[in-house]
């Protein structure tokens, strides 16, 4: 596997349909909500220099791009993707790890957050410094909130008032680095568990 990965440039906006496109299936393949993005938007994020891209010889491998809330205090990474081609072979791991490097470069002082219902995504979250956190400890910026109106769980979260749903809250806060606090250990067994149960608590009939 010869891929790169690079900060996109504006010569990477041919690649954003490829990226809805792979982003949408995804998530109607593994059964998943998805906060679905255009390809408009996928150039502003380039055009900002928030975004990633891995390419093997021209060819479209992996994204991810970077969201900044609070007036820069919090950051998140969305639309993390790998083409099926490059899938299992850790290409995810080493996107989020760039962008994760990259974020604390451009926003040194953000606390990184993301939410997922993805156990491989919180298994790399936790590898990076990630800790599980309740949603009351991110942003509370609406924006926020508002841009996982398109996910088909959406009206989960609008029943819990923005408090609770089926993705788990991940945050990294540069302070706790700083003072050495205690890593968090992932443990798939118990997040696992807790996803099945919001499961079968929020998707009841």
């Amino acid at each position: 596997m010869d891929v790169i990965i690079v900060i996109a440039q504006k010569e990477h906006y041919s690649y954003a349909q490829e990226i809805c496109d792979t982003i949408e299936t995804s998530a109607l393949q593994r059964g998943t909500g998805i906060a679905k993005r255009t390809p408009e938007y996928i150039h502003k994020k380039i055009a900002m220099q928030d975004a990633v891209i891995a390419l093997e010889n021209g060819k479209f491998a992996g994204f991810c791009y970077i969201e900044s809330w609070s007036h820069g205090k919090f950051v998140a990474h969305s639309g993390l993707i790998v083409h099926p081609d490059y899938r299992h072979l850790g290409l995810a791991k080493k996107i989020k790890t760039f962008v994760f490097e990259y974020s604390q470069k451009k926003y040194p002082e953000a606390k990184i957050f993301g939410i997922t219902t993805g156990l491989a995504v919180m298994k790399i979250n936790s590898d990076l410094g990630y800790r599980p956190v309740p949603f009351s400890e991110l942003t509370d910026d609406p924006s926020f909130w508002s841009g996982c109106k398109t996910c088909s769980n959406f009206d989960i979260l609008q029943r819990k008032e923005n408090k609770m749903c089926l993705c788990t809250g991940m945050l990294y806060d540069p302070n706790e680095k700083r003072n050495r606090k205690i890593t968090y250990t992932f443990n798939q067994k118990v997040l696992s568990r807790l996803k099945n149960i919001k499961q079968a608590l929020f998707l009841k009939k």
